[in-house]
């Protein structure tokens, strides 16, 4: 028997890299994970994230995604596919408070940050956890219309508004900012990307607690908080094309491992029907009706792992995600919604027990009643689905532009 792999590598054998990941899942995955988080407070839940996130990173697996340079794994998106069908097979709990600064903040720095900016880096594989500013009260949809505003004076920026919808800012360290630097040019050109230390005077934090009992939302106020010059991200007024690049990224990153697990859920959804009551002497899967709605969303997920893996493809040869990501984003989220509601409509009034499901773990925990409560955050999350639905049929389908007001 070969001995165990301690770091796994890129390998042109797909084969022999599978096996090798899920050697190592085997021998790595915690046992009874689910239950330990199902009573975790925020900062043992904290801890389980570092703690995974380190066991990651020692195997090669934390930042597949990232050039090797910056201490990534250097992995191809076929590879990318290959380990994280291994993660979901395997149920490994993945560090979702790090997902953001692997993901989001790692593209951003790596594209635009200068070489003392970038040391970030090194810090998120050390688990420093990062937030997003972006939306605000009157400008989520239409992000470019926000309000806070950036002032320079001499050596800092003098940042005053409001944030809302920032995932897990309680948890970070760091926020990636947008902010409103010039009031007089048009709104895609006035703003500004900075990287705001969340310990800084002025800045205050608020968790909003939602329909799951859980806060993994905050609202963030900025008063007089300073931010040094040096922690703007690129020339001033060039945050827009910054944002696009993040939000892009939010739009294709984990998309492998979104439909992975909706594929797995849809095994455990079907297997669930055929012993789910559905009346006297019926089961869910006798219902001509709701075995026609599974097939639906089956055919879903498969064309929703096609189109992922061609645009996985598409952006490894011209490193641009473009507007399609918008429609793997609009498809994964209407996806998602419609199969956790089949769940719910198939486990009817059970699925209102409170079993006291571990928060930020999966979108499919199988808490059919909490997975599709938190579905409709998809709809709304980097970018709500109208918004997609323009980006698809302006830049994708070349039509008419919609009217300005």
């Amino acid at each position: 028997m070969s001995a165990l792999p301690t770091r796994i590598t890129p390998s042109a054998d797909h084969d022999r890299l599978r096996d090798a990941v899920r050697a190592w899942l085997a021998a790595n995955t915690p046992a009874g994970w689910h239950d330990e988080l199902k009573t975790a407070t925020k900062e043992r839940f904290r801890a389980f994230n570092i703690r995974q996130a380190q066991l990651l990173r020692s195997a090669g697996l934390l930042a597949t995604h990232w050039p090797a340079e910056y201490g990534g794994g250097g992995f191809s998106f076929r590879e990318q596919l290959i380990i994280q069908e291994e993660l979901v097979r395997a149920d490994f709990p993945q560090p979702r408070l790090l997902e953001i600064s692997l993901a989001h903040i790692a593209a951003t720095l790596i594209a635009y940050g200068s070489a003392e900016q970038r040391a970030h880096l090194s810090a998120i594989l050390d688990g420093e956890i990062w937030c997003q500013g972006f939306s605000e009260p009157e400008a989520g949809s239409d992000l470019a219309a926000l309000r806070t505003r950036a002032v320079r004076r001499g050596d800092v920026y003098v940042v005053n508004g409001q944030k809302v919808w920032s995932s897990y800012a309680d948890q970070a360290s760091w926020c990636l900012l947008l902010a409103r630097t010039d009031s007089d040019a048009p709104k895609h050109r006035g703003l500004s990307m900075f990287m705001l230390d969340l310990d800084s005077p002025g800045v205050e934090l608020r968790p909003t607690r939602q329909a799951t009992g859980t806060e993994e939302f905050c609202e963030l106020f900025l008063t007089d908080a300073e931010i040094p010059v040096a922690h703007r991200l690129g020339e001033e007024n060039a945050g827009w094309r910054m944002a696009q690049t993040t939000l892009a990224t939010e739009r294709v990153f984990n998309i492998l491992e979104l439909q992975a697990r909706l594929a797995v859920a849809l095994d455990e959804i079907a297997v669930r029907a055929r012993v789910t009551p559905a009346g006297v002497g019926r089961t869910a899967a006798d219902d001509a009706s709701f075995r026609q709605d599974l097939a639906a969303r089956a055919a879903e997920v498969d064309v929703l792992g096609l189109l992922g893996q061609r645009l996985a493809q598409s952006v490894e040869l011209t490193g641009e995600v473009g507007p399609e990501g918008s429609i793997v984003k609009l498809m994964y989220s209407e996806t998602l919604q419609k199969l956790t509601g089949l769940a719910l409509r198939m486990q009817g009034m059970p699925a209102m027990l409170d079993e006291r499901r571990e928060f930020a773990t999966t979108w499919t925990s199988g808490h059919w009643m909490i997975d599709h409560l938190k579905s409709w955050n998809w709809t709304i999350a980097a970018g709500s689905n109208e918004i997609q639905r323009n980006i698809i049929g302006e830049r994708v389908l070349a039509l008419p532009r919609e009217p300005q007001p």
